[in-house]
C-alpha cells in the first residue's frame, strides 16, 4: 500500500461528504470490508454505501481486494495510509477546500468528543499517555511551514508497533493562524 495521496480538486470534492470520508477512515483503520458490513457499520443501505464506495474507487482512494470475496461479494480495502491535504498549490481552492476542510474538521471533532467520553472507561497507562494541549507561538509563515513539517515528519517516522500492548494511537495536527488575527488585503 501506498503511504499517502495528495487529491486533486476534483478527490477533495469526493472526500467533501462525510460518509465517505468516514468509509475511508474505517477501510484504514480496520481493514478491508464490504459494502455490506460497511453498510451496517455507518447505519446505511447498501446502495448508498456502494455509490459511495464507487465514487473513493474512482477518485483513487479505494480498490478492490481481490484477494477476498467472490462475484457477489466485493471487498473493499484503502488504497492509502494517508490523505495528505496540499490544498494552497496546483490552482486548488475554494469552496472546494472549503468544503472538504469543513468535513475533516466536523468528523475530527466528532471522533475526539467520542476519545473524551471513553477515557474514564481506559486503563490507566492509556489515559496518561494522550494529550489535549494546545499552543500559541508567534512564527512567520516560513516558521509555521517548518513547524508543521518537521511535526509530521516526527508521526510519519514514528514505527508501528506489533507488541501486544499497542494499540492504534490517533495523532491529529491542527495547526493553524488563531482567527481575527490577519485580513486578506488583496
Amino acid at each position: 500500500m501506498a503511504s499517502s495521496i495528495t487529491p486533486d480538486v476534483a478527490g477533495l470534492r469526493a472526500l467533501s461528504h462525510p460518509v465517505r470520508l468516514r468509509m475511508l477512515g474505517l477501510l484504514r483503520t480496520e481493514g478491508p470490508a464490504t459494502a455490506t458490513t460497511l453498510a451496517r457499520r455507518l447505519d446505511l443501505n447498501t446502495g448508498a454505501t456502494s455509490y459511495h464506495l464507487r465514487q473513493l474507487a474512482q477518485h483513487g482512494f479505494i480498490e478492490e481486494d481481490a484477494e477476498r470475496g467472490n462475484a457477489r461479494d466485493r471487498w473493499w480495502r484503502a488504497s492509502h495510509e494517508a490523505t495528505r491535504t496540499d490544498v494552497h498549490s496546483g490552482g486548488i481552492g475554494g469552496e472546494d477546500v472549503e468544503a472538504y476542510l469543513a468535513t475533516v474538521a466536523q468528523l475530527y471533532a466528532d471522533r475526539l468528543r467520542a476519545a473524551v467520553a471513553e477515557l474514564p472507561f481506559l486503563p490507566e497507562e492509556w489515559r496518561s499517555v494522550g494529550t489535549l494541549s494546545d499552543w500559541e507561538v508567534r512564527l512567520t509563515p516560513a516558521q509555521a511551514d517548518a513547524l508543521v513539517r518537521e511535526l509530521a515528519r516526527i508521526v510519519e517516522e514514528t514505527p508501528s508497533c506489533d507488541d501486544e500492548d499497542a494499540a492504534p494511537f490517533a495523532v491529529n495536527i491542527n495547526a493553524f493562524l488563531r482567527p481575527g488575527q490577519q485580513r486578506d488585503e488583496r
